[in-house]
């Protein structure tokens, strides 16, 4: 039982789940992506994939100076793969989550995926003035 309320705490918050449907839609993102995605601080996102981590939702990898977030495909107890498939039906009409797929396809249209980028508008700006695109050539 314990198992359970522990899985259960960690779907109990908006965030959490909206970060759970975020990578959904994605192999892996990367936690600048996801707190553009989401809108939300670098702390608050890494804090929440920290939970989800513990419960065996999400599973990581390091490249470099980046950690890559997917939904984990280990079994740890019953519940998650159930829960998991639940989640991939539930909520795809809510209006937050709505926006968090809006933002994730402009920040993915970037082209930056290796690099952070702290303000998606900023940089939206700086693509159409091929800005972003002069100083990626110079430093790579």
């Amino acid at each position: 039982m314990r198992e359970l309320i522990k899985v259960l705490k960690a779907l109990s918050d908006e965030v959490r789940l909206r970060i759970l449907k975020i990578l959904q839609e994605r192999d892996e993102l990367c936690v600048c992506e996801i707190m553009q995605a989401l809108d939300i601080s670098q702390t608050r996102t890494s804090r929440n994939l920290g939970i989800l981590k513990d419960a065996g939702f999400v599973t990581d990898r390091r490249e470099g100076v980046w950690i890559y977030y997917s939904i984990s495909d280990r079994k740890i107890n019953e519940y998650h793969s159930e829960l998991i498939k639940l989640l991939s039906k539930w909520l795809n009409e809510e209006e937050v989550v709505q926006k968090d797929k809006k933002r994730l396809k402009r920040v993915m249209k970037l082209g930056l995926k290796d690099k952070c980028v702290k303000n998606v508008k900023y940089q939206e700006r700086r693509l159409k003035d091929g800005v972003v695109n002069r100083i990626s050539k110079r430093r790579g």
